[in-house]
C-alpha cells in the first residue's frame, strides 16, 4: 500500500491546509476526527465513491492535517492535532465548532 507524503510539522504550509479545508467533504472529516477522533476510512467515507475518498484523504495527509496508519487491512486516520495547534495555534478552534454541552 502507497503512503503520501506526510510533511514534518515545521513544513505544514497555511496555504496548504486552508485548501485541505476548502472542500466541504474534507473539512466535515477534519471535524469528525476532532470530534470523534480516530476513524477507519470506511467510517468516515459515507456512500462517496472510492476514488474519490482516497483522492480527500490524500490531499488532507500532504497538507498536514491528518496521518494515516495501517492496522491489519483497515487504514485507521487520526488528526494531527498537537502539530497543526503548535504550527498555527487557535486555527482548528476556528474550524471546529464548539459543542452545545
Amino acid at each position: 500500500m502507497r503512503h503520501a507524503r506526510l510533511p514534518a510539522s515545521e513544513e505544514i504550509a497555511l496555504e496548504d491546509v486552508f485548501h485541505a479545508l476548502s472542500d466541504p467533504f474534507r473539512l466535515e472529516v477534519v471535524r469528525r476526527l476532532a470530534v470523534e477522533g480516530e476513524q477507519s476510512c470506511q467510517a468516515l467515507e459515507g456512500d462517496r465513491p472510492k476514488s474519490s475518498v482516497s483522492h480527500h484523504f490524500r490531499v488532507l495527509r500532504e497538507a498536514g492535517l491528518i496521518r494515516t496508519r495501517n492496522e491489519g487491512v483497515t487504514r485507521m486516520n487520526a488528526l494531527r492535532r498537537d502539530d497543526i495547534e503548535q504550527r498555527f495555534p487557535g486555527l482548528l478552534a476556528c474550524v471546529v465548532p464548539k459543542s452545545n454541552d
